[in-house]
């Protein structure tokens, strides 16, 4: 039987189904059925689009100079001159076992691997086989939402607690299959352990400013965090923005990706209404540690803070809010697509702020506590103390 022949798309399709991705209307999986692709071409055709956007705008316009390399004749004795070496290349190398040639391919942003098996006289085949990515099945969907529950409620347990969780629920599942899932869902359990958080291995990491600080007025610190979100459908993120001294949520936003780009129009929103805070408080994650994220703090003058790795209480207030937020709406209400979600989360986020007493505020709501800056507050201590000499 004949090997199936890949698909090849077009520019016109991959920019349309991007641009559907980013549009947000729809979950990254719902994209991809609709349009018989794999869920991971959508999100690379997202965010190439989102990469390559703000160069649109950089030429020039009018005429552009002529340049001498651009002329017809130049560039017909380029390439008669790269044939022919290429053709020598070619009888050089075929003395050198396949084995051998295979080593040569290697991701490389100037050349696909495609050509370079080509060049090199090698089948794509035995470089790499893409496998289509294994749908979840039944229980996996329910493990995913026993345990993303369980982590609002206990988001110290790492694997081995959710395996214990999970077996005493009846369910047979190993440490593995909970890492597996766990990972999925973009989870890791706050408590001290190597990696628990991995930051891009190039973006710089600000220093935890708020051990021992007592927060006393509104605009002081403001916090942020990501969740996930299942749907009937797949899944999408949510980032929110919050005041620590009145817990009031300043923006949010959904997206089917985990990119840096919803994370900073949310942030763009809040500093556009309400200004700038002192201190802005967040995890280490490449959403918040991205130059666009980071540069747009530091030009409006607010010190960053980043919570320290295995401080389960560093951004408790929003870890708080995320608990709220699904307990409270989401699990209660099921939601199964975007635009629904969407319009669930506005009308509870808006009670949130203006309708809902919290304890914490002495039964006053966020909007009260943030407009009158009485109320409020907030002091995370120290639990480490330095030991005196």
């Amino acid at each position: 039987m004949s090997a199936a022949k890949r698909k090849v798309y077009g520019a016109a399709f991959k920019g349309k189904v991007g641009l559907e991705a980013i549009r947000g209307l729809k979950t990254i999986n719902e994209i991809a059925q609709e349009h018989g692709v794999h869920p991971a071409q959508v999100g690379q055709w997202k965010k190439a689009i989102l990469e390559q956007v703000g160069t649109l705008f950089e030429g020039k316009r009018g005429p552009q100079p002529i340049d001498a390399h651009s002329d017809p004749e130049h560039l017909y004795s380029e390439i008669g001159r790269l044939k022919v070496e290429l053709d020598w290349l070619k009888k050089k190398f075929r003395s050198v076992t396949v084995e051998t040639r295979r080593t040569w391919i290697a991701p490389n942003p100037s050349i696909s691997i495609q050509r370079q098996c080509h060049l090199a006289g090698v089948a794509r085949a035995t470089v790499y086989a893409q496998r289509p990515e294994k749908p979840l099945d039944a229980e996996d969907k329910v493990l995913m939402d026993l345990l993303d529950a369980q982590y609002t409620t206990t988001p110290f347990y790492g694997s081995r607690r959710m395996t214990v969780y999970l077996q005493n629920l009846g369910f047979r599942v190993n440490r593995k299959r909970v890492q597996r899932l766990m990972r999925t869902l973009g989870l890791a359990g706050m408590a001290p352990g190597p990696h628990t958080s991995r930051p891009h291995p190039e973006h710089k990491i600000y220093p935890y400013l708020l051990r021992g600080l007592t927060i006393d007025r509104p605009g002081q610190v403001w916090s942020t965090d990501i969740t996930y979100i299942r749907l009937r459908h797949g899944f999408v993120y949510l980032v929110a923005i919050m005041d620590w001294y009145s817990r009031k949520v300043l923006s949010w936003r959904i997206s089917n990706t985990m990119e840096a780009e919803f994370c900073v129009a949310c942030l763009e929103e809040a500093l556009q209404r309400y200004g700038a805070p002192e201190i802005f408080n967040t995890d280490q994650g490449s959403q918040f540690t991205a130059e666009a994220f980071t540069g747009l703090l530091q030009a409006h003058g607010v010190q960053i803070s980043m919570d320290g790795r295995g401080r389960a209480l560093d951004n408790i207030f929003v870890e708080r809010l995320w608990r709220s937020v699904k307990y409270e709406d989401i699990y209660l209400r099921g939601y199964g697509h975007v635009p629904e979600l969407m319009v669930g989360l506005t009308a509870y986020f808006e009670f949130y702020n203006s309708r809902r007493p919290h304890q914490s505020l002495g039964y006053l709501t966020p909007d009260q506590v943030y407009l009158t800056g009485q109320g409020g507050g907030a002091c995370i201590v120290d639990r480490y103390p330095k030991v005196a000499a």
